[in-house]
């Protein structure tokens, strides 16, 4: 006959094993709700479009205003274009809004030069490094560069505020091979036309 002390320690025994599958099942449960993480971020990311700026230090002036010429007679002028955009992009050069009189656009021939230094006005220390548009009669100029897609003297800019470009524009008076009638007739006729410059900016600039 077992004594009341081991009956006791049997039951102890006995009713052991499910408080212990019970504090089991327990940690499972509370393992299957949680996990380690981690995460960085990299704030404060922000996109912004790029500018895109031409400029001259003639300030829009006309470049050239002059009166009073006779045949044969020439003139130069400089001006200074200047890029202050901060994409990077082409620059091109070419005419537009031709106003003509009795054939004198014909008879304006025009060159124009690319290189560095001179200003508006002042073509002193400019040292040509292309011929961008060579020359030609103001008549065929506005015909042939009359846009971007059609201009020349083409600079590509890096995208550096304050990159400067100079130009050297050179006109001449030509009335070879006309008789002295048709000359007569060019008294008092006037020509004008726009020069521009234009800069668009590259399709696939590189991203840092």
């Amino acid at each position: 006959m077992k004594t009341p002390a081991a009956q006791l320690r049997k039951v102890a025994v006995f009713s052991a094993a499910p408080i212990a599958l019970l504090m089991a099942g327990g940690m499972v449960w509370q393992g299957s709700q949680a996990a380690f993480s981690a995460n960085t971020r990299n704030s404060g990311s922000s996109w912004s479009a790029g500018n895109v700026a031409l400029t001259d230090d003639g300030l829009g002036a006309a470049a050239f205003t002059v009166e009073n010429i006779v045949p044969g007679q020439t003139g130069q002028k400089c001006i200074v274009v200047t890029s202050q955009s901060n994409v990077s992009g082409e620059v091109r050069a070419y005419t537009q809004n031709l106003i003509a009189a009795r054939g004198l656009d014909s008879r304006i021939y025009f060159d124009l030069e690319q290189g560095t230094g001179g200003s508006f006005n002042d073509c002193t220390g400019f040292t040509p490094t292309a011929n961008a548009v060579s020359e030609l009669p103001l008549a065929t100029l506005a015909a042939t560069n009359r846009d971007f897609a059609t201009g020349g003297s083409s600079w590509d800019t890096t995208g550096t505020p304050g990159e400067t470009k100079s130009y050297r524009c050179t006109w001449r008076f030509d009335t070879t091979g006309m008789s002295q009638d048709e000359i007569n007739a060019l008294q008092g006729a006037r020509v004008g036309l726009d020069l521009v410059w234009e800069l668009q900016s590259d399709d696939s600039p590189v991203i840092p």
